[in-house]
């Protein structure tokens, strides 16, 4: 096995770990891909290598953008919505 696809079906499998739809169906996907390219010529390799980088970063972007998402909801919405309570006690205060 090619060194190169190697290290990227670990680092895809690592990140898959936090896959929407669980961790066995992206294992399972993810096997199945590098299964039908596995008799690709030698000078396609590096081809689908750099394809295969293009979607770990992919997936990388969405579970940054989850891990923030995340966040956002446990701990902005909480101040957003308290500065919210604030200021509709200030404006009754005016009244």
């Amino acid at each position: 096995m090619h060194p190169g696809v190697r290290d990227l079906y670990k680092q895809l499998l690592y990140i898959g770990r936090e896959y929407p739809k669980g961790h066995q169906y992206f294992k399972k996907g993810l096997k199945g891909a590098f299964m039908k390219k596995k008799n690709i010529p030698e000078s396609e390799i590096q081809k689908s290598i750099d394809h295969g980088w293009f979607v770990y970063k992919e997936l990388e972007a969405l579970w940054f953008l989850k891990k923030y998402r995340t966040l956002k909801k446990n701990y902005y919405d909480e101040q957003v919505q308290s500065l919210t309570d604030k200021i509709e006690l200030d404006l009754k205060d005016l009244k």
